[in-house]
């Protein structure tokens, strides 16, 4: 059996770990760090969250002509500590999984995200790394 690749991302916040992982959570900020004009030029069609054991998710964007729905469930949620999810564009369902994990430090916190993925996704590693650092910059920033 191969391992999964991993797409590792960190970034330092100078706020408390409960903003932070609140802030993952929350579809107002979803909206912000996630999507839309602070990343890329996309369209924003639906922000839908069920923050719970076992919530699902759909993120769905517009870029160009192609419709884009970000989904997944919850597997693990521990305030204000580590969100586990899966994501996959669908109609793919499962795709691979998200760990973040949010220390304190004496300044705020650091978030660290793995994304394991499956190893036919290794050429994607680089690229999903990238993503999700550019994302939690722009959370950094707005938090």
């Amino acid at each position: 059996m191969t391992d999964n690749v991993k797409a590792i991302a960190v970034q330092r916040f100078n706020v408390p770990p409960r903003r932070v992982y609140d802030a993952i959570l929350d579809p107002a900020m979803i909206a912000r760090f996630m999507f839309g004009p602070l990343l890329r030029e996309e369209e924003i069609l639906h922000i839908r969250n069920q923050p719970e054991v076992g919530g699902r998710f759909s993120f769905k964007v517009r870029r160009g002509q192609h419709e884009i729905d970000h989904v997944g469930s919850y597997l693990e949620l521990t305030p204000p500590t580590r969100i586990v999810f899966t994501w996959a564009i669908a109609p793919e369902e499962g795709g691979s999984t998200v760990f973040v994990d949010i220390v304190p430090t004496n300044d705020g916190c650091e978030l660290t995200l793995v994304h394991e993925m499956a190893p036919q996704w290794s050429e994607y590693v680089e690229r999903s790394r990238a993503g999700w650092q550019k994302m939690f910059g722009v959370l950094a920033t707005l938090l």
